[in-house]
């Protein structure tokens, strides 16, 4: 039987202080030994059949690091039953001693899930920002790039027409082995000014239809964009009324999370972490610093509606978690779905986002 002695720290870390008796031991040594001395071979022995005494001499170290990749790990959980503490990262381990016949004393530290509490969200008022509306100067904006972008591809057109009819081959050109249609500009007429030939040039039946299309795209994004402003709002409102000690690793997650959407942002536009940091004249450690405080509201946002969930017993079936999954079209990004980690994390993500949708109910 194991003695133990739990120690809650600030910061939801927990320290574990664990003897298991050398009687618990003594069985699982001698089966780790019998496994190890398979393998081990002896002069004057064939492999895995020297006497076990023989053996225990020279893989002593090795039987001591196998029982204990496997003993402390149980031992810790047979610590844990009936506590209330959930873990959230992985034990870090510190032996204190153990050897052949003698008790094995070791402390574990643990991060466990930290106690939330969070205010009367039911109370909460979040206005909707007002919509913002299409202007015509966007419209014309966008149509004069789109036509811009048009004439270069005529000008590229016309080039290819004129060379093919000076060659040989009618109707097709012949460019570092590729054979590549000609196209007859529609119009001799240089056209200066956006009109239906170029908006049917590039998908449209006419001009005005671009138009309206144009518009109809924007006044989707403004809309999305709307919802997403909406739902900040409600997650700021939620984050100042959470209170919670928030674990390191948690903030190290976040700032990890910060990070990558960083380099993803910079590798689009052709550049490394280190020419961005440059150009910042900053350190990763002083960026780092700096994100701080905002990885700090994000942890405490997420942790505050994941407390709402649980308080509202919002919860995502598995025919609702699979369904979600089945919308994936690629298939290699589905498979990985196949694994409990990355369902996990999808159903938390499901759960978060019905608990917000939940919450613009309530805060209307």
């Amino acid at each position: 039987m194991i003695q133990k002695n739990i120690l809650k720290q600030p910061k939801a870390i927990v320290e574990i202080q664990i003897m298991v008796p050398w009687s618990d031991l003594e069985s699982k040594w001698n089966e780790t030994l019998k496994k190890l001395a398979q393998e081990v071979e002896l002069p004057g022995f064939r492999k895995g059949t020297a006497p076990l005494e023989l053996v225990e001499q020279r893989i002593l170290t090795q039987v001591q690091q196998e029982l204990l990749k496997v003993v402390m790990p149980d031992s810790l959980m047979q610590a844990l039953q009936g506590t209330d503490i959930v873990p959230i990262d992985y034990p870090q381990y510190q032996l204190i001693s153990f050897a052949r016949g003698q008790d094995l004393k070791f402390n574990a530290r643990v991060t466990e899930r930290p106690k939330v509490s969070v205010g009367d969200y039911k109370s909460i008022k979040v206005v909707r920002p007002p919509l913002k509306e299409v202007t015509n100067e966007e419209v014309n904006k966008i149509i004069q790039d789109l036509f811009n972008r048009w004439k270069v591809r005529q000008v590229g057109t016309q080039q290819v027409s004129e060379s093919t009819n000076q060659g040989g081959a009618q109707g097709s050109v012949n460019f570092n082995s590729t054979t590549v249609d000609s196209v007859t500009p529609q119009s001799a007429t240089p056209i200066v000014e956006p009109n239906d030939e170029f908006a049917k040039g590039v998908g449209a039946t006419s001009l005005e239809d671009l138009k309206t299309k144009i518009k109809q795209d924007l006044d989707a994004e403004n809309k999305y964009n709307n919802e997403l402003d909406y739902e900040e709002e409600i997650l700021k409102k939620i984050e100042y009324i959470t209170t919670v000690d928030i674990p390191e690793v948690l903030i190290q997650d976040e700032l990890s999370r910060m990070l990558l959407s960083l380099q993803r942002n910079i590798t689009e536009r052709g550049l490394l972490l280190d020419e961005y940091l440059k150009t910042q004249n900053k350190t990763l450690e002083q960026l780092k610093q700096e994100w701080r405080p905002q990885a700090e509201q994000n942890v405490r946002m997420e942790l505050g509606l994941a407390e709402i969930a649980r308080l509202e017993r919002v919860n995502i079936s598995d025919e609702e978690l699979q369904a979600e999954i089945d919308k994936i079209q690629d298939q290699k990004v589905k498979s990985q779905f196949n694994q409990q980690e990355p369902r996990m994390h999808l159903r938390h993500a499901l759960r978060q986002t019905k608990t917000l949708n939940l919450l613009k109910t309530l805060v209307a």
